[in-house]
C-alpha cells in the first residue's frame, strides 16, 4: 500500500477506494483512561483491516468523526492501517499509522496551514450538526467527502506554493549572477521582483545555504578570482568590475574568505601554473 496522503485522499474522493459508513465518536463521560481526546475535531479513516472502537466495529474505508472535545478509544487487536486528520485552528495534521499486531508504526505525517475561505470550518460545523440526524447517512457521507476534498485542495495548494517559492528563489539567484556588478542591495533586488525585503531574506533562509548578502558576496568574489587569474588588472579595477565600490572593503572581504590578499592570490596562482608547466 502506498503512503502518499494526497493520493489516498484522492482515491477516497473519486471512488477508487470509496468511503463506506460515517460513524460518530462518543461525547459521554467518564472518558476511558486510554482514550484519545483533544479540543479539535478529528477524522479517522480505516484504510486497511478493521478496528474495534468502543461499541463500534470499524471496517475498511469506514470513517469515524470525532467532534471537538469528544473521544475515541481504538482497540488494536488485528492488523490495521488508519489515516488521521486533525483540524487545528492554524493547521491540519495528517498521519498514517499501522498496527501490525505487535507495534504501532507511524508511516507518514504531513502538516498544512489552514488559510483562505472558511470552507473547512463550515463543513466541520455541518458534520457536527449531522451528529443529531444520523439517519441522513447519504448527506453525512457527502459532507465527509467534501471535507476530504477540501483537505486535498489545501495539500495541493501547499505544494504549488512551495514550487512557486523555489522558482522565485532561483530567478532571484539568476538575477544576482547576471547583475552582480551593479549596485545591488536587498531592497533593490526585492523591488525588482515586487516582493518585500523581509520576504526576500525569508526565501534565502528557507531555500539556500547562504543568506542574501552572503550569496551576493560569494558571486562577486568568485568573479574576482576569475579576473585575478586571467587578467592583469589592478586590484582596484577588479573590485569595481565585480560590484565593490570600496576596494579596501573588497580586500578585507577577500582575505577573510581566502586567507590571502587579492595580490597574493594572483601570485600564488601564477606560480602554481608555472610550476605545472
Amino acid at each position: 500500500m502506498h503512503h502518499d496522503i494526497t493520493h489516498i485522499l484522492t482515491d477516497l474522493i473519486n471512488g477508487a477506494s470509496p468511503l463506506r459508513q460515517v460513524h460518530f465518536a462518543s461525547a459521554s463521560a467518564p472518558v476511558p483512561e486510554m482514550a484519545f481526546q483533544v479540543d479539535f475535531p478529528r477524522i479517522e479513516v480505516v484504510l486497511e483491516g478493521g478496528i474495534t472502537d468502543g461499541a463500534l466495529m470499524l471496517q475498511q474505508h469506514d470513517v469515524l468523526f470525532v467532534p471537538a472535545g469528544s473521544w475515541n478509544c481504538p482497540d488494536w487487536r488485528l492488523p490495521a492501517t488508519t489515516l488521521s486528520i486533525l483540524f487545528g485552528k492554524q493547521q491540519l495534521g495528517f498521519s498514517i499509522q499501522r498496527w501490525d499486531g505487535v507495534a504501532l508504526q507511524n508511516l507518514a505525517k504531513r502538516h498544512v496551514a489552514r488559510r483562505g475561505p472558511r470552507v473547512g470550518s463550515f463543513l466541520l460545523q455541518a458534520l457536527s450538526e449531522a451528529h443529531m440526524q444520523q439517519q441522513e447517512s447519504q448527506t453525512i457521507r457527502l459532507i465527509t467527502l467534501s471535507l476530504l476534498s477540501h483537505c486535498t485542495d489545501l495539500l495541493n495548494s501547499h505544494i504549488q506554493t512551495a514550487s512557486r517559492s523555489q522558482a522565485l528563489f532561483e530567478a532571484i539567484r539568476d538575477h544576482i549572477d547576471t547583475h552582480y556588478a551593479d549596485a545591488l542591495s536587498r531592497e533593490s533586488v526585492a523591488q525588482a521582483f515586487y516582493i518585500s525585503p523581509n520576504y526576500l531574506s525569508h526565501l534565502f533562509n528557507k531555500s539556500g545555504a547562504l543568506g542574501f548578502n552572503e550569496y551576493l558576496n560569494y558571486v562577486r568574489l568568485e568573479k574576482a578570482k576569475a579576473l585575478l587569474k586571467g587578467y592583469d588588472m589592478k586590484v582596484k579595477e577588479v573590485a569595481h568590475v565585480c560590484g565593490f565600490p570600496d576596494s579596501n572593503y573588497f580586500c578585507r572581504l577577500f582575505r577573510k574568505n581566502t586567507d590571502r590578499s587579492p595580490s597574493e592570490y594572483r601570485r600564488q596562482y601564477h606560480s602554481q601554473l608555472t610550476a605545472t608547466e
